[in-house]
């Protein structure tokens, strides 16, 4: 059986950025990768975030919002940091570990699943949907 590498994407609230980066990869690699994701300060997954991905076929409404702390002994091989905040707050993880820094605006704007915000939620589901193309390039 091949091993596979272990990802987890990490932001602030594990609401949104890191939530939508989970289910497309999940989606498009599961074969190769175990794929995670987790906050500093967890939250829940946002309704739009759940909503822009469920547009594209892909449902993260079972997804849970997680401290990072549940991951640090669990033999992580790749964390991508998907905002500047978690980067600064991400700590270190034991072993070799290859560490990536994608700085993703954030969408969020209040909890309410406003119509009008989904543009930005689906514009940042695009711009991850391109970063996690060019990574399973590399």
């Amino acid at each position: 059986m091949i091993k596979k590498d272990k990802i987890i994407f990490i932001c602030t609230e594990n609401a949104c950025r890191s939530q939508i980066a989970e289910g497309l990869l999940r989606h498009l690699a599961s074969d190769k990768f175990e794929v995670y994701s987790a906050g500093s300060r967890p939250t829940k997954v946002h309704p739009a975030a759940i909503t822009v991905m469920r547009e594209i076929g892909i449902d993260i409404s079972s997804n849970t919002s997680d401290p990072i702390s549940l991951f640090i002994n669990k033999g992580m091989d790749i964390i991508v940091t998907v905002c500047d905040n978690a980067n600064k707050a991400c700590p270190v993880f034991p072993g070799k570990v290859k560490q990536i820094h994608w700085s993703i605006k954030d969408p969020f704007k209040k909890w309410d699943l406003n119509l009008e915000d989904l543009v930005d939620f689906r514009r940042t589901r695009d711009e991850l949907t391109e970063r996690i193309k060019e990574l399973l390039k590399s």
